[in-house]
């Protein structure tokens, strides 16, 4: 199923689960930033005005777990408490919590939620979208969320690469163009996406690399 349709498909479900509680729906990652490929995932973040109960949060999962044809990472989404996208701590509390990783999980196990922790991805995803999310249904972002401080978004996307010297032989290009993305980051201050990061990094690898770079964007471009 072409991402837009299960956008759609996503954004009218929520709005009828969580009604008034609802503050909005906003993307971010790859498909925000135009450079989805059949090898992302669809990123979510939803934000809420108060907490969620036990029926409605499983009727969240329900509405992502009985979708079909999704792409093979599937979606990750967090549902957020409104008063933290404004008033921003760090680590973030959530209130629920899905993606590829928790799927079995969820099948399995009826009564599973992943739920009511923290999570300190979300001071990225809240930085991304800021500067480049979009918003699907509800209130502008700029009314919503908070400039995350520097630092946090810093130890965030650092702590999401903190494994890198392990995983990087699972999940090569991915790691690599994360790696690239802190370093533009924290070079030239830059929000973007990891092939955006990618085409950045090619103009400052040493030339005995050029051609080996160039076939890592290319893998990218093609999946």
């Amino acid at each position: 199923m072409e991402p837009k349709k299960i956008l759609n498909i996503i954004v009218e479900r929520y709005k009828s689960i969580l009604d008034k509680n609802l503050v909005g729906i906003y993307l971010h990652g790859s498909l925000a930033m135009e450079c989805y490929t059949n090898e992302s995932d669809i990123d979510l973040i939803v934000v809420v005005k108060e907490p969620m109960s036990i029926p409605d949060k499983k009727a969240i999962i329900d509405s992502i777990i009985t979708l079909d044809n999704l792409p093979r990472k599937g979606v990750e989404m967090s549902i957020v408490l409104e008063k933290y996208t404004k008033d921003f701590i760090y680590p973030t509390p959530f209130e629920l919590h899905y993606s590829n990783s928790y799927k079995y999980r969820y099948l399995v196990d009826s009564n599973y939620l992943c739920e009511n922790s923290i999570d300190k991805d979300l001071a990225a995803h809240f930085t991304i979208i800021k500067h480049r999310g979009i918003c699907l249904y509800g209130e502008r972002i700029e009314e919503v969320f908070a400039d995350v401080p520097r630092e946090y978004y810093i130890h965030s996307i650092v702590n999401d690469i903190e494994n890198a010297e392990k995983d990087i032989m699972e999940n090569t290009v991915y790691i690599i163009l994360n790696l690239c993305r802190v370093l533009y980051y924290i070079k030239e201050n830059i929000i973007c996406s990891k092939l955006e990061a990618g085409n950045w990094a090619k103009e400052i690898v040493p030339q005995k690399y050029k051609k080996l770079w160039k076939m890592l964007l290319m893998y990218i471009l093609i999946d």
